[in-house]
């Protein structure tokens, strides 16, 4: 279902966003029509194997492996369980043979006030000396406080280790949790590892799996069923190593060019973005009905207007904490209309204050959609009917102190500064609990901080019911992944499936196939091989392994290649996520290194400019310099260089416009999409090869 702008409901069309042409909307039924062959495909495949769940499947269910570290078997009807809590019976939550559902009921009833909080909290596994998580393995003293004294069951992983040193890492965490009163196993999520960009806190970065572009540059290509394929490997690869939850994908419109986290979204199309949308979860969760036992749950992010940032400023920061969507809130909520048609198992809603936003003509309160419950409830759980887990992002309930407010450079912002309580700095953290809970959420990210919400239901102010409510939908994807008879993953298989020569042979194609040609003066291309290049941003062995001689002097070669990022400033160093996402200018100018690179080379020999696309770049500048303009939106030298040397296509279109100036991006609409005055290149360009 869809909410149009004029606060209706039904299919997609000119009612949700009257920009869209004919052709248009052609285009994305025609792409819903294959994703649901895709997925009609993939289920009878899936049957094919026998890879129906046996939960739920009734008494003739086949016995299931079972893993078992530290506590012990208990049989029944000729058949073996987990004896989860020790008492040498077989409770309803340890019979592999009900239904999910019925399971988390009865695990709810034998769980404590305690011990349900815990559950509502979703933490970061601590690593062994590291920061926000990051370290060569996990600390499991730390662990086991959260886990035996908080009762926290859910928590992210920021390790970046080879496969098989990830799942003994993983496994070592679930012998841990088994030890618990309940033995309740531990959800271990993951922010995207996929892809080439890496932001501590946002994104991570994988080692040992398949690299590819950024989402974006799946938006360029346009093919759900594309998605879905990358999907279902990431699903794989996740699985193998013990991470069973993906904070991930973003489907924020980029409706403001200078937003930091535009790299990580489908675009600026709500129509293409619900359609990818629904893709990537179908992939991730094993089917587009639901969550498979198999599949990752997936966590769409973020509800909704985060990509209607001022100035690009990421609310992530102080400055930050406002967006404006305005009336065109609605086409934000359309983006995730396919992820929410494919039942994704989470949803995070986002961090800004919606400043002056509406919704059916309804003004929304300015807070955080976390604590929003006209976003939560009245539109997201009964409009939409969507009955996931609703986990809020990192740190909101948390005190934004002043080095959170106005760092300085003698007094930085440091991790344990971070908070994003924007719209309730005023309340407490007992109150902003209480404040999430009645607005809809059922979990609360980045924070373990489980006293405050245990006094709030000791003086009645939540009531234990609603707890159960919460508590109930963050174990049911548990009992439907098959965690609660074998959280174990072998490390020998883990490093035996992921990045086989079939992933990796598929991923280089895309990264190849995602990148756009804007312009190709004359013809240049393709550059012939065996010849002399001059080189900026680009390793001299990727060139010398594609049969050319590298020079010093651009005056020596034949061809020059620059490989830049879209041009940005940092304009506030002092804060921790200021000073790592992009901000400012998108504009090249006097003094740029890759600017100069630029000017050095086309002075001499015909120079392709190849450039990241990571926010819509200004490119007015360099038109007349670069015989070549080439973007990417994550892509490796040698995925660059076949393109230039003719060995593969650029076969993507810009998934959002290019303006043509900061002046007509100062005047633009942080709220609506493509809406810069005469923009260089627009939305849909790129010289693609038939």
């Amino acid at each position: 279902m869809t909410l149009h702008d004029d606060g209706s409901a039904g299919k997609t069309g000119p009612g949700m966003i009257s920009r869209y042409n004919e052709v248009e909307r052609h285009v994305v039924r025609s792409m819903m029509k294959s994703l649901a062959a895709g997925a009609a495909l993939l289920a009878l495949g899936a049957c094919a194997q026998g890879a129906e769940p046996a939960i739920g499947a009734g008494p003739l269910a086949p016995q299931p492996e079972l893993g078992a570290r530290a506590k012990p078997l208990v049989s029944a009807d000729g058949l073996r369980f987990r004896d989860l809590n020790r008492d040498g019976v077989l409770n309803p939550y340890e019979d592999w043979r009900l239904s999910a559902e019925q399971r988390a009921g009865d695990l709810v009833t034998h769980m404590t006030v305690a011990e349900k909080v815990g559950t509502l909290m979703h933490s970061t596994l601590p690593g062994a000396g590291g920061v926000l998580g990051r370290a060569d393995g996990y600390d499991l003293e730390a662990l086991g406080d959260l886990v035996r004294d908080k009762h926290v069951t859910s928590f992210i992983t920021r390790l970046t280790l080879a496969p098989a040193d990830l799942a003994e890492q993983n496994n070592a965490v679930q012998e841990l949790a088994e030890t618990s009163r309940l033995g309740i196993p531990l959800t271990i999520s993951t922010d995207p590892r996929s892809h080439f960009q890496y932001v501590l806190g946002a994104a991570e970065s994988g080692t040992g799996t398949t690299q590819w572009p950024e989402l974006l540059g799946f938006a360029a290509l346009r093919d759900p069923e594309l998605v879905r394929r990358f999907g279902d490997i990431a699903r794989k690869e996740y699985r193998a190593v013990g991470i069973h939850m993906a904070l991930s994908p973003q489907l924020d419109l980029a409706t403001e060019p200078r937003w930091g986290r535009t790299s990580g979204t489908f675009g600026s199309d709500a129509a293409l973005t619900s359609v990818l949308g629904g893709a990537y979860v179908a992939g991730l969760q094993g089917g587009a009905d639901g969550l498979e036992e198999n599949g990752v749950a997936t966590v769409i992010k973020h509800w909704v207007g985060y990509g209607a940032e001022p100035e690009g400023f990421d609310a992530h920061n102080y400055y930050g904490r406002f967006a404006r969507p305005g009336s065109a809130l609605g086409m934000h909520v359309a983006a995730f209309e396919g992820a929410l048609e494919a039942e994704a198992a989470g949803l995070m809603p986002a961090y800004p204050i919606l400043a002056g936003a509406t919704l059916e003509g309804e003004p929304i309160e300015e807070v955080s959609p976390g604590f929003s419950r006209q976003l939560l409830t009245d539109v997201l759980r009964k409009r939409l009917g969507y009955e996931g887990i609703v986990l809020s992002d990192w740190a909101i309930t948390r005190d934004c102190n002043e080095r959170c407010r106005a760092p300085t450079a003698e007094a930085p912002q440091r991790p344990q500064d971070i908070s994003t309580a924007w719209g309730v700095e005023n309340l407490t953290v007992r109150e902003r609990y209480v404040k999430g809970l009645q607005a809809g959420l059922d979990q609360f990210g980045g924070v373990d901080e489980v006293a405050p919400l245990i006094a709030a239901v000791d003086e009645g102010e939540i009531t234990e019911s609603r707890l159960d409510e919460s508590v109930r939908r963050v174990l049911l994807p548990k009992f439907q992944l098959g965690l609660f008879e074998n959280p174990y993953v072998d490390p020998q298989r883990a490093s035996a499936v992921i990045a086989t020569p079939e992933d990796l042979a598929l991923a280089a194609q895309v990264q190849r196939e995602a990148q756009v040609l804007l312009q190709d003066s004359g013809g240049t291309l393709p550059f012939g091989p065996g010849r002399k290049v001059w080189l900026f941003g680009m390793a001299p062995e990727a060139a010398q392994a594609a049969g050319l001689a590298v020079v010093d002097d651009p005056a020596q070669a034949d061809f020059a290649i620059v490989r830049a990022e879209t041009a940005s400033e940092m304009l506030h160093p002092n804060h921790f996520f200021g000073s790592r996402y992009k901000e400012g200018r998108l504009d090249f100018r006097d003094g740029d290194p890759a600017y100069e690179a630029l000017k050095q080379a086309s002075a001499h020999v015909p120079t392709a400019l190849a450039i990241f696309l990571d926010r819509p770049a200004i490119l007015t500048g360099v038109q007349d310099k670069a015989a070549v303009i080439l973007g990417n939106f994550g892509a490796s030298d040698a995925a660059v260089l076949d393109v230039l040397l003719g060995k593969a296509a650029a076969r993507g279109t810009l998934p959002f416009e290019l303006p043509r100036s900061m002046e007509a991006v100062e005047r633009q609409d942080p709220g609506l999409p493509d809406d810069s005055v005469d923009p260089l290149y627009p939305r849909g360009a790129g010289i693609v090869s038939r």
